[in-house]
């Protein structure tokens, strides 16, 4: 491909003239925003190992009371976008959340969409719009755009989660915000178990649910139990993964991020193809040895790492034993409505 002319070479008074008047001549950049054959990508490949991230998250409870932190989270900030940016990938934001017995984060809502992947420890909960969501390890919880929502802590041991947000691309638009409130009331709980039966929905006289997330909750128990038997009812399938989507509609459950559980049979190597989103993978059973180019992590329970885009991941379980579970997240649903969504052999 031919180089095209530099800046440099324009005159300088010329580049004063263009500069005064918030002026820029493309053709010096052009390759730089639109690089031949793959995108430029700051994401990097990268680990955050929990048993590095737990001790520095309860000192963070010692030093800092909710009070004065709204929510005491620990960013996972990938280094290829600069720490300060907060962001693990172009549109995914991970942060390690801490909440202690009897604390209490009060209820906001934001325009970001997140979710909450149960980490360790039992007794807490989010309110969701009025829905008390219990939090139970490898759960996950949706607390969707302009939803009300809050946490609190009935239990006797620290709980941590992960949160994942669409933060980035929010704050790239300039359309992220947050709306302070007051606590809320209860109105019902529980409302996943509705849900939980593949093929059937509530259907009161014959119509449809008209709620945009109809559930918020989605029990690590009942997937897990479903990646089982998934595993064993079609043992030739290639990759035993399950996504979590709006049961009312078979979409994704969210709009901007699509999030899955994957079960790795005892021994299983998994070679992902190259997509053009980027990937963060959790551990939420066993262990797995991830090679992302020319990178490996060893991931043990709790561990996350993410993979940029355009890039074939290898996932390995460690057991040949037992089966090894991951929670996976990525921008899947933003590529396709965006339609640049692509796989590469």
């Amino acid at each position: 491909m031919e180089a095209l002319g530099r800046l440099e070479d324009l005159p300088e008074d010329y580049r004063v003239e263009l500069a005064a008047r918030n002026l820029v001549p493309l053709w010096p950049s052009l390759r730089a925003v639109l690089p031949p054959g793959v995108p430029a990508r700051r994401t990097q490949a990268i680990c955050w190992p929990y048993a590095d991230i737990r001790p520095l998250l309860l000192q963070a409870g010692e030093l800092t009371p909710i009070e004065k932190a709204e929510r005491r989270v620990l960013v996972l900030a990938n280094p290829g976008h600069g720490l300060e940016k907060m962001q693990a990938s172009a549109s995914i934001y991970l942060g390690m959340q801490l909440l202690l017995p009897g604390e209490w984060a009060p209820a906001h809502r934001h325009t970001p969409n997140a979710v909450r992947m149960i980490v360790e420890g039992e007794g807490a909960y989010t309110t969701v719009a009025g829905e008390k969501c219990v939090m139970s390890r490898g759960d996950l919880i949706l607390t969707p755009t302009g939803l009300w929502h809050e946490h609190g802590h009935e239990g006797e041991n620290p709980v941590v989660w992960l949160d994942v947000l669409d933060l980035p691309l929010l704050y790239y638009l300039e359309a992220s915000y947050v709306t302070e409130g007051r606590a809320q009331t209860v109105a019902n709980t529980a409302a996943e178990r509705a849900y939980q039966r593949g093929g059937v929905v509530p259907s009161p006289l014959f119509a449809r649910g008209a709620k945009p997330f109809p559930m918020l909750r989605y029990p690590w128990v009942e997937v897990r139990a479903a990646l089982c038997a998934l595993a064993d009812s079609q043992p030739e399938i290639e990759a035993v993964q399950l996504a979590y989507i709006n049961p009312e509609t078979g979409a994704d459950c969210q709009a901007i991020l699509g999030y899955s559980a994957l079960l790795l049979r005892p021994g299983e190597t998994l070679a992902l193809p190259a997509r053009s989103p980027a990937l963060v993978m959790h551990q939420i059973e066993g262990g797995t040895e991830v090679a992302i180019a020319d990178q490996r992590f060893t991931l043990a329970e709790a561990d996350t790492c993410c993979a940029p885009g355009y890039v074939g991941v290898t996932l390995a379980n460690r057991s040949s034993e037992q089966p090894a579970f991951l929670f996976l997240a990525d921008e899947s649903p933003l590529h396709k409505k965006l339609g640049i969504y692509e796989t590469r052999a």
